[in-house]
């Protein structure tokens, strides 16, 4: 019986039951707790970003091109946020992309995921990039 380490006590109860074993489903369940043996299970999804019911809306100008464009360096950027599992928390990253190029411009890293933290990676950017205005 290969259980890949993800079976509970009800299916190891089934596998037993299948393999012509009498043993009770309580007590495999008895025998996983003593044994520290617990089934493994997917983790609720964690809802990052909750937009405010007030919150202004901004055109959206690249209208979902993303091609690149070697003479556009600068002209186009888009981000990107990602959270990282560490054994402090979760760990927040903002990107931010230049289209052209492909290349992160700027970046920013924190413990929460609130609008300062996209703020200061395109600070970033800006400061390193310093792009034309248009």
């Amino acid at each position: 019986m290969r259980l890949r380490g993800c079976y509970g006590a009800p299916r190891v109860h089934a596998q037993l039951r299948q393999s012509a074993s009498s043993a009770a489903g309580q007590r495999a369940a008895r025998l996983m707790r003593e044994l520290g043996l617990a089934g493994r299970y997917r983790r609720r999804r964690q809802r990052t970003t909750i937009p405010a019911p007030g919150a202004d809306t901004r055109p959206h100008l690249i209208g979902r091109d993303f091609t690149p464009d070697a003479a556009g360096l600068d002209t186009r950027w888009c981000g990107d946020i990602t959270y990282i599992a560490t054994e402090e928390g979760w760990l927040y990253l903002a990107t931010v992309i230049d289209i052209a190029s492909r290349r992160v411009v700027g970046r920013a890293t924190a413990d929460h995921l609130r609008t300062d933290l996209v703020a200061e990676a395109l600070r970033r950017a800006w400061a390193r990039r310093r792009p034309p205005d248009r």
